[in-house]
């Protein structure tokens, strides 16, 4: 059987180039669904990669008690201070956390820029934030640092640019990179200017602690929670941000999947069709096979790899279309949960890669199963009449 298998199996493969145009109808509608439904998934697993890598074990934010992010909390300077002085605190930054329309490049549309005002604690507390060109801003005057995808994704934030903020004219003076997390889509000045030109309230916003040790965390909140002068709380940044990429990855990756879904469809009657022809062109041959000694099974299997390597030849081009066109394009959208634009990258990993394939050969399977059980059920006196 194996080898009857290997022979028709040879023979249908060594045959493919004079049924070149039938068999690239399977080969570009495999691959248009893969393309798609990778580049798709690409774009939710950039956008939580961008969050997630911003949070490190060892780092903490502090928010008002109740707040689900930034923009809604409020921290008062004398909470700051009894936060600060916390056993198992290394070092903690206070920080103002705003945002203030700027256009986008891509299309003008105004979007919102955070501009997040720190001290020098804030580089202590994330040693990843570096400058990339420029310099850092100056305590007490008008300055900003761009972050390098902020840079890249909004109008006129350019280094030696001038911008204005809320009334309040700023020069940029240096870009900072942070590892390609979301810090890198927000401007920041020193906190007090930050203060006086967007008209805050004494106090600050959020609070980022960097610990001694991450299993400190839980002790940490409960030392909160029973301090009657606090109405804090404190979660890990991994956690944190974990939590707001959840929502919009899950809607892209919803939406990516039911694309899919609705291609393949389209690609599995593609399938079926080439491959139904493909064994009505052969019926005769496939009849004289059997009766001169070859199985069904055989003819079975021989037509099923078939399908399955034009399927496999279309994943592999939808996944190299996919990686070249958008693997490493910079976009920006919407963090709901930080009502702000965070620009990422889209990231086609090996996993999206092996899950297109793992479609493709899916297709490829359902696509030439009945075809193949068709041309194994065929009468021999029928089939070599060319009925």
């Amino acid at each position: 059987m194996l080898a009857q298998i290997r022979e028709i199996t040879l023979m249908n493969l060594r045959n493919l180039p004079s049924r070149l145009g039938a068999s690239s109808v399977i080969v570009v509608g495999i691959a248009g669904v893969v393309a798609v439904l990778v580049s798709i998934l690409a774009m939710a697993t950039g956008f939580r990669a961008a969050l997630e890598s911003t949070g490190a074990p060892d780092r903490a934010i502090v928010l008002r008690g109740g707040s689900g992010g930034e923009l809604s909390s409020g921290i008062s300077q004398e909470s700051v201070n009894i936060v600060s002085q916390m056993d198992g605190i290394v070092a903690a930054s206070g920080e103002l956390y705003t945002i203030a329309d700027v256009p986008k490049r891509s299309n003008g549309t105004p979007a919102n820029l955070v501009v997040r005002g720190v001290a020098q604690n804030a580089f202590v507390v994330r040693p990843e934030v570096r400058i990339a060109a420029g310099r850092m801003f100056e305590t007490g005057k008008g300055e900003l640092i761009a972050g390098k995808r902020a840079a890249a994704e909004f109008a006129g934030i350019d280094l030696d640019a001038n911008v204005r903020f809320r009334d309040s004219d700023w020069k940029i003076v240096g870009i900072f990179e942070a590892n390609g997390d979301a810090n890198e889509s927000e401007v920041w000045a020193d906190g007090n200017v930050v203060q006086a030109s967007f008209r805050r309230g004494a106090g600050v916003s959020t609070m980022r602690v960097k610990l001694q040790d991450p299993s400190l965390i839980a002790a940490l909140a409960q030392r909160i929670a029973n301090d009657p002068r606090l109405d804090l709380q404190i979660r890990s940044e991994q956690d944190f941000y974990g939590d707001q990429s959840k929502s919009l990855s899950s809607i892209i990756t919803g939406f990516g999947y039911l694309v899919g879904v609705i291609m393949a469809v389209g690609a599995i009657f593609a399938a079926l069709n080439t491959m139904y022809s493909a064994v009505t062109v052969r019926t005769v041959e496939i009849a004289t096979l059997r009766a001169i000694g070859f199985g069904g099974t055989p003819v079975v299997v021989s037509v099923m790899i078939e399908a399955l390597v034009l399927a496999l030849l279309g994943g592999l081009l939808g996944a190299v279309l996919s990686y070249l066109i958008f693997n490493g394009v910079t976009v920006s959208t919407l963090n709901r949960g930080s009502f702000s634009q965070v620009a990422f990258d889209f990231a086609v990993t090996p996993k999206l890669i092996t899950q297109g394939l793992i479609w493709a050969v899916s297709l490829g399977f359902v696509g030439g199963l009945f075809p193949a059980v068709r041309a194994a059920r065929l009468p021999i006196t029928v089939a070599l009449r060319g009925e």
